[in-house]
Parts: C-alpha cells; structure tokens; sequence
C-alpha cells in the first residue's frame, strides 16, 4: 500500500471561514504578529495574547469542515495517508481525519507556561488570566509562536520521507522551517501543489483552484 503524504496549510481551512495569515479581511489585520503570536508579547501582555486566541477560537468553533477536508479522508480507503498540518484548528480531526500530525500546536488546547508536558483541553471558547496548571503556573495556548522551536518537524520529515505522493495543499510554501518539507520528498514520484494563488513555476503539478473544488477532483483521480 502507497503512502500519501498531505502537508496543509491555512487555505484549505480559509473556506470554513478561517482567516489566513496573510490574507485581507482576517483576524491577523487588526493585531501586529509581534503583540499576539511570540514568548514576548506573552510576557508583556498576556491578556491581549489571550483574547487574541479567544477570538481565534470562538472563530473555529462556529465553523465547519469543508469538502477538501471530508474528500481527503476516502483516500485511506486505498493509500496509508497522513496529513501534516501548519494550522493549529482541528477541522481535520472533526472531518474524520486519523493520523494528523500538527507543526503548530493546537487552538483547542492550552499548556502550562512553565512544563510544556502539561496540556489540557480547553472547555469552550475562552483561556484567561488565573486560569493555572497543576504547577501554578499560568495556561497559554498550546501553540508555537514565533521565535519558537517546531518540535514536531523531526516527525514531519520522517512522515514526508516516506511519501509516495506528496500532497500540499493552501499554503504559501513561505512559513519555515515546515516549508522545507518539500526538501525530504525525494521517494515520491508524484508532488502536487493546489493553491489559486500560486505565482511561481515550479517543478512540481500545481492546480491553480481553491481546495473545495481541487481536492475531491483529485482524491476521485488517485482512487481510480
């Protein structure tokens, strides 16, 4: 059995009504990255960081999986699949996604500021101030800002090594180090590209269409 490799990022969840990174319109255009999304607004701030990802998440809770999140899934019925996400939502995983492996932490999810070992679901929409871990220390969503280490990028090139058929879909290729997965595809035959606003040529299949409408096209394809 092949393996498909799927590498995800903010676009494909951009159709649930997510706000992308870089995108008009979202969320991320009425906060500076560095008052929100790094170790330092934190330290100086931690109630705007934490509203901040409130919001993200009363966001995610009000939206749904899309039809490229559902169509990935028919793919086990033929390949081992796992999907590597950038996004920190869980559309995947209420898709039916289950393997899904994510670079960047998870919104629904907080840790302890002092143990990173020390995750807890988050009940609803808000983390706030005084809300602490076992140790005392103050919760922060348990995603990885900027200025962090990815910890999960050792698992990612592994996964990616392994792929016969390397999938990315939504997202720039810009956000490192995940982006340098595509440096670990060298046993797949096939690497596919699907993202409307991609300028560039590159050596790879690019299907220049948004993912609800690519995705299930290609899944249908690759079960042929």
């Amino acid at each position: 059995m092949q393996n498909i490799v799927v590498f995800t990022g903010a676009g494909i969840s951009a159709e649930s009504g997510l706000g992308t990174f870089r995108d008009s319109g979202g969320l991320w255009e009425q906060f500076k990255v560095e008052d929100v999304a790094t170790p330092q607004a934190f330290e100086r701030n931690p109630e705007l960081v934490l509203n901040f990802y409130n919001l993200r998440r009363k966001q995610l809770l009000e939206s749904e999986p899309n039809a490229a999140h559902i169509s990935l899934n028919k793919l086990s019925e033929k390949y081992k699949l796992h999907i590597v996400t950038q996004n920190i939502d869980d559309l995947h995983e209420r898709s039916g996604s289950k393997k899904v492996l994510h670079l960047h932490g998870k919104l629904r999810e907080s840790k302890s500021s002092v143990d990173d070992s020390l995750i807890y679901l988050i009940e609803g929409v808000n983390l706030k101030m005084g809300d602490l871990c076992e140790k005392g220390s103050q919760l922060r969503p348990n995603v990885v800002w900027f200025g962090e280490a990815v910890p999960k990028m050792i698992d990612a090139i592994s996964i990616t090594k392994k792929a016969d058929v390397f999938i990315v879909i939504g997202t720039s290729l810009n956000v490192y180090p995940a982006a340098s997965l595509l440096n670990y595809t060298n046993n797949a035959n096939r690497i596919i590209l699907i993202d409307p606003k991609v300028e560039e040529e590159r050596s790879i299949e690019v299907i220049k269409e948004k993912a609800t409408i690519a995705v299930p096209k290609l899944v249908e394809e690759l079960l042929l």
